[in-house]
């Protein structure tokens, strides 16, 4: 899982020069109809604001059922490249997201899916962005991680991602990644700090576990009854849903927010 919602999955049943990306794979009809919406919406949206052009493109994805691991490849399984809009999970649900949202057409978004997903545009396991807070790393950021700048009461824990409190691996293959990962206790969530928050922010479910930045992601989206928290939920709802900020909050340790470049 490039997701830690993926490597948790795991758990249960990670130098540098870009290679030629592969060809495409062939879709399934529901997936294909689906990325030709996606292109319309964003045909559409002209200048929109890019949080608001995020909001629009994951609104046509509400519904969607969700899959748990929907991505293959491991240290001993070759990785391929998936293309799958009939389920998401939480972290894919952003991928196409993210990949639709500086599309035209169908070559377009397959390539910009493949540099949203994987470092240098490798479509290799070892490259995959395994990690939420990959999204703010180094090469081509796809986001600025913003959490200290929302709130005085910011905690900064210096994370070994990847490796677990007894020393092993989630992803056998994967090198540990030694990364500062601040985070909001949800309980200091105030009103200040949910104002800050803007309509396509991309949020992740800190945790205290070792090894791991976040367990769940979405996207923020402000509507006139207060924000929302639009994810691929794996609890009761499995589907994209559009659950209150203030109700999920009351679940997770607490957040980090990065915001989309």
């Amino acid at each position: 899982m490039r997701t830690l919602v993926r490597i948790l999955l795991v758990l249960a049943a990670l130098t540098c020069a870009a290679g030629p990306a592969p060809a495409a794979p062939a879709v399934d009809d529901t997936t294909g109809r689906i990325i030709d919406d996606l292109l319309a919406v964003r045909a559409e949206a002209g200048d929109l604001d890019r949080g608001d052009l995020l909001a629009r493109l994951s609104a046509r994805l509400l519904g969607t059922p969700y899959g748990p691991d929907m991505l293959i490849g491991s240290a001993t399984e070759p990785e391929q490249l998936v293309i799958d809009l009939r389920r998401v999970d939480c972290f894919t649900l952003l991928d196409y997201v993210e990949a639709a949202s500086r599309s035209a057409d169908r070559d377009e978004f397959t390539a910009n899916l493949i540099a949203t997903r994987y470092f240098d545009s490798r479509v290799e396991f070892t490259q995959r962005k395994h990690f939420f807070t990959d999204w703010a790393g180094a090469g081509r950021p796809l986001a600025t991680d913003i959490t200290a700048t929302l709130s005085p009461t910011a905690v900064t824990t210096t994370k070994h991602l990847n490796a677990k409190a007894d020393g092993s691996m989630y992803l056998p293959g994967i090198p540990v990644v030694d990364r500062p990962i601040t985070h909001i206790p949800s309980a200091a969530v105030d009103g200040g700090v949910v104002a800050a928050l803007r309509t396509g922010d991309f949020l992740g479910a800190y945790t205290t576990d070792a090894g791991l930045d976040v367990t769940h992601v979405g996207i923020i989206v402000r509507t006139p009854d207060g924000a929302v928290f639009r994810n691929a939920s794996s609890l009761a709802d499995h589907r994209v849903v559009d659950t209150p900020l203030a109700d999920y909050l009351r679940t997770v340790p607490g957040i980090v927010v990065l915001r989309p470049r």
